[in-house]
């Protein structure tokens, strides 16, 4: 550390404020060993780790601080640091990718991930702009397979899905879950694929308004099953909260109080993910057909859930990914929450995060190729 003149005239203050360094690096350290644990411990048996997880990156940064501060120093101190994050470098490789990917082949399947956060309609019912750029956006992309979560229909549903397949483009075929009656106003979750459908469904997640579904597509001849997923959320602004009250019916109320309730959101939002993050992984291992898992996980890459449903599976980010992979831009701090994982029936080319901001979520993008 810098040697002041108070601190030389005085060594016992010097070595106050090492053994304050020294603890405070420590205390870091000893946390962010204690993040790596949110992967094996299911917060319905031990929520604190969870905690820790969630807050994994700023961990990995203070004590990369620690660790150019001692090493400018020339401290032994530095090794505290360095072997803590060498020890959870697979956890860093799920948030950084440091060299770009030399990808010698284009995959002719682009999947596209994309939380819509209701389309600003919860801000002013009378927004329109975000749904159109969104929606153009999406069409000068023309992914092949398209997974939206958080999609907000006012009005008729059926004609509603035709007009965002017309806005697309054309060509699209359309699996939707929504919820929401009586006020034509609903809040749900849907697949767009221009790959013929040859059968659908949907899992359940009893009290709570997560979603997830899962549509058969037949790509190039062969059948491949697509999980699209909005698991739980955290806590919502008292404005998102209110609005989705209205779209949902009177007897899902209650379960979106009990989960967006402030007392409550965290560590049952960890609870609720882990529960749900076991179902969506037992209909994956019963899938007939190869799969591809995509959505807003709500949980980062340190967390019990990501590791449940990934377990088996590829990440793309991780596979052909660059620089930071953080896809969440909202009230909370940036974080990586949305994925596209597959299975080895398909081989990953490119991902791609589009920084727009329509949304407090970035869309993803991944392109594929069959194996052979």
């Amino acid at each position: 550390m810098v040697k002041s003149k108070t601190s030389l005239r005085f060594p016992g203050v010097r070595r106050l404020i090492h053994n304050i360094f020294l603890s405070l690096n420590i205390f870091f350290a000893l946390s962010l060993i204690f993040s790596y644990l949110a992967v094996h411990i299911n917060p319905g048996d031990f929520s604190i780790p969870a905690f820790f997880g969630l807050a994994y990156p700023y961990l990995l940064l203070i004590n990369i601080v620690f660790l150019v501060i001692w090493a400018a120093l020339l401290r032994w101190e530095a090794l505290i640091s360095f072997a803590v994050i060498v020890a959870g470098y697979s956890h860093f490789s799920n948030y950084i990718r440091i060299f770009k990917p030399h990808n010698t082949e284009n995959g002719n399947i682009l999947i596209m991930c994309y939380n819509l956060r209701l389309m600003n309609y919860y801000e002013d019912p009378q927004e329109r702009e975000t749904e159109k750029k969104i929606l153009a956006l999406i069409k000068s992309k023309q992914p092949d397979i398209l997974c939206l979560q958080e999609l907000f229909i006012n009005g008729d549903a059926s004609q509603k899905d035709n007009e965002i397949k017309k806005a697309l483009g054309g060509g699209y075929y359309s699996h939707t879950k929504l919820l929401g009656k009586g006020k034509n106003k609903f809040y749900g979750i849907a697949t767009y694929t221009k790959y013929r459908i040859a059968g659908t469904g949907e899992i359940i997640h009893p009290g709570s308004s997560s979603l997830s579904i899962y549509t058969d597509v037949i790509i190039q001849g062969d059948t491949f099953r697509v999980f699209n997923n909005h698991l739980q959320s955290f806590r919502l602004k008292k404005t998102e909260k209110s609005f989705l009250e209205e779209l949902l019916e009177a007897e899902n109320r209650e379960a979106v109080n009990e989960i967006m309730s402030l007392s409550a959101s965290l560590k049952k939002g960890f609870i609720q993910r882990a529960l749900q993050a076991q179902v969506v992984k037992d209909y994956i291992n019963r899938s007939p057909y190869p799969v591809i898992v995509a959505g807003d996980f709500n949980d980062t890459p340190v967390s019990y859930s990501y590791r449940k449903i990934r377990k088996g599976l590829n990440d793309s980010f991780v596979t052909s990914g660059y620089g930071a992979g953080f896809t969440y831009r909202g009230n909370y701090p940036p974080n990586r929450i949305d994925y596209i994982l597959y299975d080895n029936s398909l081989v990953n080319t490119d991902f791609e995060i589009l920084r727009v901001k329509y949304s407090d979520h970035y869309p993803v993008m991944a392109w594929f190729r069959k194996a052979d």
